[in-house]
């Protein structure tokens, strides 16, 4: 999976050199100079170190959470859960990150519209991708994250396979561009972080997970 985000990026970097080109048959060098620059740069993956103590969850994407509210999830818990959810803009890293150790239970995309990400509909209405992480022997402790498109984004890039282990903060996908990440925790956790916080994926604290 690591491997496979790495040629990912390859790609990205040869698809954008190779149109150097013809972005100078339009516009000044300056400018395709500074666009080059910039993809470079949305691209990046910095490293992220999770907290010590293992009861904590970490958020995973950078950003700043919009909303912390409790919702009834319907796409694999079928219960109500606690949601924090996080705004990614053009200038956040992009690379999202599990929040927890454990297996992918669970992965399912389903299409939709490209409305803003801090839309309130968002969530529902817009493309996405959803994700569980926990145990097969304690599904009831497991999270989930949903990689939702936006009006900029379209594009959600998964890494990690359905079954595959995790650790706390690994990587396991990125949205283009502009987005919003979903974490959806058990009713018992207690939520660490506010609306209107900045969070950084596989670092920031956002939760405790109940023993």
């Amino acid at each position: 999976m690591y491997e496979g985000r790495w040629i990912f990026f390859i790609l990205i970097v040869a698809n954008i050199v190779s149109e150097t080109r013809l972005l100078h048959a339009f516009f000044p060098p300056v400018i395709t100079g500074g666009l080059l620059l910039f993809c470079l740069w949305f691209f990046r993956d910095p490293v992220r170190k999770p907290p010590a103590d293992p009861a904590l969850a970490v958020s995973p994407a950078d950003g700043t959470v919009t909303h912390v509210d409790e919702v009834q999830e319907e796409q694999f818990f079928k219960r109500r859960m606690k949601r924090v959810s996080i705004f990614l803009s053009v200038f956040d890293v992009h690379v999202n990150r599990t929040p927890i150790a454990g297996e992918v239970l669970y992965t399912e995309g389903r299409g939709g519209l490209y409305l803003d990400a801090r839309h309130p509909e968002a969530s529902a209405l817009n493309e996405s991708l959803f994700w569980v992480f926990g145990s097969k022997n304690h599904p009831e402790r497991a999270v989930a994250v949903k990689q939702i498109t936006g009006a900029i984004a379209r594009r959600i890039v998964p890494w990690a396979k359905f079954g595959e282990s995790m650790e706390r903060g690994e990587r396991f996908g990125m949205i283009r561009f502009g987005s919003r990440t979903d974490l959806y925790l058990p009713l018992d956790s207690e939520v660490l972080v506010s609306v209107g916080e900045k969070v950084k994926g596989g670092e920031s604290p956002v939760a405790r997970m109940a023993s």
